[in-house]
């Protein structure tokens, strides 16, 4: 028995000996200068993109990490969401798509590095901005500032994440992919408002980052005072112009807004490709090595994760990769072009000698490495272009826009010059339904009334510390009693009056609806007014308070939510006020949630659920539906549309799908006609979808879904009908490209969808262009000009028709002679998927 043991324990160690040798074999050195991050003596040039581990699922994270890497990006960063990972206190979750692990060991498995923004406030236009809702009921604390109780819990939850790191093994340092950790985000925007004692935070976080030894560098974004070691960096549309505040610190982008986030009541923001590009070619050119895009996948904001307020449940965010994972076409075609392209040139962006010139009112910048030179030629007029002569050789620089030379000669890309394809994606019904509309039940949702041994205070309290962020709503109840003789109030027009910093309030009488409001876009503080009936007696009032998101951004942005009153009965006579009856210090009534949510009628299968088929209601509140369907077959991102209801929540198999709310629609003007890539973004430019409802579609992921007998639950909280609601499939419908000579086009359907026709093909001088979502339909036609390759469309049919991607080298040698001149060949195609 002791021979075994021993031969047991020697197995063992030798074991973790093995294990212990290769990860220290495998273990990078991550270092820094002035010229980039150094991983193993050698500078990088880092191209980052931003995943949100919890805004998609599992299953589709090593789609998302591939088609990023397929892009050019060398990259992965992250926040981490410490509201997910502790929603009580000491009570940790890291299961399903809240599995950090799994997501960093998903990056590391397609080659790529990892940036870890512990923060842990996160902002992300995440509720709370990632906080747990409970610190805000810990006695005596201050969020982000020098303050014992905050500080206590930050350290303790940041303390555990880097643990976890270590212990799987996932620090560079250790083998793993994480090159680089953030601690803080953004604080130098609010610092100010904490006074001296925020800058005693911010140097108590350096530190504390800095004995966690992981073997990696700290940075802090938008901290221009931030401490050595840490490595202050940027955020905004725009870093070419930052200087990091230590000249041994290289020059970090950790947010380029690739887009802009959509809120309830708002339209659909934009970011041009061609100005996104000028914005990264600018960085490189100034000598930036890292950059990274935030978001390149947005994805969902399921469950209540939603902040702001008013974020949507979309978090798309105009990004490379769409909500659902698909390639937005041409951003991220066009931005994998460069990002290729400045791989290619690393060393000499990294170690070359660097030259700054001006010619004729453009900016040169020549990179010379071992005898060779590359140069970058930018134009940042907003309003003509520019032709410069460099060497006995014109070059014309387009406004707005950067031109790549890797060798000082030839220009290779032009931030304005779009070549990849742009894909129109359609919403198709779902096949696997015989019939278009769905068969539904429904059930009435319970509203709360006074029970004995309920929660009571004699004031009106904060709504986040009595929710705790568990559910949007929370119910006050009070009595008012109207006596039967004397009561200054009888006899006269009655109006409930209810002031509130919560985003919607329903208001009961006597359990009778008598209606709500909610606030809009930029107004959370507002009134509620609606006239009323009393008994005499005892009266019963019910208000529900519903939060769209808690807030997630500012100085002191952990305010009180909810009814913080007055809440007022007022008495008037010929107009006039002649009474008020203030209701704030009555005795009253807290109970939190819905009745549906405490019965988990949003699994719709257990025994309490009295689910109903007849005298469905339609455009009726507080109803619970529930129906079953079939998954669309194939591979195709499935959405619901929900247009026709109101506004509440959705669920899949017990899945949240998030937040809902089709009736909300955006203004009907501010949109844009055209978008107009030249000159400084910002997000109110590029505007789409104006005088529709802010998000109409909403995201069912296939690993919610079985073939058969899936439950859609619907919790409507302003009425609506559920019969138009129907489940759908989102695919690329057509494609277009206008591609130069020289540049090898790839066209594709995505997915497992082929190419199905040629619409249009011209390879010489076409007109028109391809200008999607930015026109009307047909309007992206082309026609022929006034030179072309005959053969040109019979060849693109014979490479492409019936394939689910093609590639063409735009060529003469390809596709025929054009009799055009040289510099004005290109190719037009319009393909049917």
């Amino acid at each position: 028995m002791m021979s075994t043991m021993d031969s047991s324990s020697r197995f063992l160690f030798l074991s973790l000996f093995v294990l212990c040798f290769f990860s220290i074999c495998n273990a990078d050195e991550i270092t820094y200068d002035a010229r980039g991050i150094k991983i193993n003596g050698e500078r990088k040039i880092l191209i980052s993109g931003s995943i949100h581990y919890p805004r998609s699922t599992p299953e589709m994270w090593p789609d998302l990490i591939q088609k990023s890497k397929d892009g050019g990006l060398n990259t992965i960063e992250t926040y981490v969401f410490w509201d997910l990972h502790e929603p009580k206190r000491r009570q940790y979750d890291f299961t399903r798509n809240k599995d950090l692990v799994r997501f960093i060991k998903t990056i590391q498995a397609h080659g790529l590095y990892a940036v870890l923004r512990i923060g842990p406030y996160v902002c992300a236009e995440w509720t709370y901005g990632g906080f747990p809702v409970w610190l805000h009921n810990q006695p005596g604390i201050q969020l982000r500032t020098n303050n014992t109780v905050y500080m206590n819990e930050m350290q303790t939850f940041t303390t555990l994440i880097v643990d976890m790191m270590k212990q799987e093994n996932l620090f560079a340092s250790q083998g793993g992919p994480i090159i680089i950790s953030q601690i803080e985000n953004e604080y130098g925007n609010v610092v100010a408002a904490y006074h001296e004692a925020g800058v005693q935070y911010m140097n108590w976080c350096a530190n504390m980052a800095a004995a966690l030894d992981t073997g990696v560098p700290w940075i802090m974004c938008q901290q221009d005072n931030a401490p050595q070691p840490m490595i202050n960096t940027c955020n905004g549309f725009y870093c070419d112009e930052f200087t990091p505040n230590n000249p041994n610190s290289p020059k970090m982008w950790t947010e380029n807004w690739s887009g802009w986030f959509k809120n309830w009541g708002g339209s659909d923001p934009h970011r041009s490709p061609e100005d996104l590009a000028f914005a990264v070619a600018r960085f490189y050119q100034s000598g930036g090595t890292f950059q990274n895009y935030y978001m390149y996948h947005g994805g969902t904001n399921f469950g209540l994760v939603a902040g702001g307020p008013y974020i949507t449940t979309s978090y798309d965010y105009d990004a490379p990769l769409d909500e659902y994972g698909n390639k937005n076409q041409p951003k991220w075609g066009h931005l994998r072009d460069l990002h290729l392209l400045l791989l290619s040139m690393e060393k000499a962006l990294t170690y070359g000698d660097v030259k700054n010139l001006a010619y004729d009112s453009i900016s040169v910048t020549i990179y010379s490495y071992e005898g060779k030179s590359s140069c970058f030629f930018g134009n940042s007029y907003t309003d003509r272009d520019v032709t410069t002569n460099y060497r006995g050789i014109n070059y014309t620089i387009p406004a707005w826009s950067v031109s790549i030379l890797p060798d000082c000669s030839k220009e290779v890309y032009n931030t304005a010059k779009v070549n990849s394809q742009y894909s129109t994606f359609v919403k198709k019904g779902n096949e696997a339904e015989a019939k278009p509309s769905l068969k539904w039940t429904w059930r009435d949702e319970t509203i709360e009334r006074i029970k004995p041994g309920q929660f009571t205070a004699p004031e009106l309290l904060d709504q986040k510390s009595l929710v705790e962020d568990t559910s949007d709503y929370l119910y006050y109840m009070t009595n008012v009693n109207i006596s039967t003789n004397d009561d200054p109030i009888l006899g006269k027009d009655l109006t409930l009056s209810v002031n509130t910093t919560g985003h919607v309030v329903h208001a009961f009488v006597n359990r009778e609806h008598i209606g709500y409001i909610h606030a809009y876009l930029g107004e959370f503080e507002f009134q509620f007014h609606q006239s009323i009936t009393l008994q005499p007696g005892n009266n019963e009032i019910t208000l529900l308070s519903a939060t769209v998101g808690l807030d997630n951004y500012g100085p002191n942005f952990d305010m009180n939510q909810g009814i913080h009153g007055p809440v007022q009965i007022i008495a008037s006579s010929n107009g006039s006020a002649d009474v008020i009856k203030d209701l704030s210090n009555n005795q009253w009534v807290y109970k939190v949630g819905l009745h549906g949510e405490d019965k988990k009628i949003c699994n719709g299968r257990a025994r309490y659920n009295q689910w109903k088929s007849d005298n469905l209601p339609v455009n009726k509140p507080f109803v619970w539906y529930k129906t079953t369907f079939d998954a669309p077959p194939g591979t195709d991102p499935v959405v619901v549309d929900l247009m026709g209801l109101g506004k509440g929540h959705a669920w899949v198999n017990g899945h949240s799908l998030g937040r809902y709310w089709p009736s909300y629609s955006a203004p009907g003007e501010g949109c844009s006609a055209e978008c107009d890539y030249r000159g400084p973004y910002k997000p109110e430019k590029c505007r789409t979808n104006c005088g529709n409802p802010s998000q109409r579609w909403y995201h069912v992921p296939r690993s919610f879904l079985a073939n058969t007998d899936n439950r859609l639950v619907l919790f409507e909280e302003f009425g609506g009908n559920p019969f138009l609601v129907t489940f759908q499939t989102v695919a690329v419908g057509s494609i277009c490209a206008n591609a130069r000579e020289g540049y090898t086009l790839e066209l594709s359907c995505q997915g497992q969808r082929a190419i199905s026709n040629i619409k249009f093909a011209s390879f010489g001088d076409p007109k028109g262009t391809c200008e999607y979502p930015f026109s009307t339909a047909g309007s992206q036609s082309f026609k022929k000009g006034t030179c072309e390759a005959a053969g040109a469309l019979s060849i693109i049919q014979e490479l492409c028709v019936g394939k689910y991607s093609c590639s063409i080298d735009v060529s003469e040698q390809i596709l025929g002679p054009t009799g055009c001149a040289v510099d004005t060949r290109r190719l037009a195609v319009e393909a049917i998927c």
